[in-house]
């Protein structure tokens, strides 16, 4: 703007601080994109940055809270994908809904966490972490027995409750596809 008008002139140049970054932002989500079909290939690019994560904390042999941190949250991300997008247990509460039998339809699994965001998240958490460990702060001493049990004693806590919750409302999410018809 020019001084007292409020005129727009060319004088005016764009911050080149928000371009480059909205640039950056556009290739990143570009690469992002074109890599959704690669499914085997981010998937081995996600456990190439979980070696070298673990390879560093084995060589400075710390970072223990970290690790713990990291694997809670991976856990978490587990279990919301192999969870339904709409739980059959508050599903019956709603009332909105009408009932189902269970061979009314045919209606797929479609899971709370999806698989790239999946990906995408435990991607950036194993980065974030790998990144934690250059700061040495974050190195809390700890007597990592106790931590990786409790983290035991947590992953089969939920994982049974998660297992529970298929048996009891008859779902999959291993399953790939429509079932198909077999015959006689």
């Amino acid at each position: 703007m020019n001084g007292e008008n409020g005129e727009v002139g060319d004088s005016e140049e764009p911050v080149p601080l928000p371009t480059w970054r909205s640039n950056l932002h556009s290739k990143f989500q570009y690469y992002l994109d074109r890599s959704v079909p690669h499914l085997l290939r981010r998937w081995l690019m996600t456990i190439g940055v979980a070696m070298i994560y673990t390879l560093r904390v084995y060589w400075v042999k710390g970072f223990h809270v970290v690790s713990y941190g990291l694997a809670t949250y991976v856990l978490n991300l587990l279990i919301g994908f192999l969870s339904p997008n709409v739980d059959p247990e508050l599903e019956g509460l709603d009332g909105a809904s009408s009932p189902r039998k269970d061979g009314d339809a045919y209606r797929p699994f479609e899971r709370r966490v999806p698989e790239f965001r999946f990906w995408y998240a435990i991607t950036k958490a194993f980065i974030v972490a790998f990144v934690l460990t250059f700061i040495s702060v974050l190195d809390v001493p700890v007597f990592w027995p106790i931590l990786s049990s409790y983290w035991g004693f947590l992953f089969v806590l939920t994982t049974k409750r998660q297992i529970v919750h298929m048996i009891k409302y008859k779902y999959n999410p291993f399953r790939i596809g429509k079932p198909k018809y077999k015959g006689n």
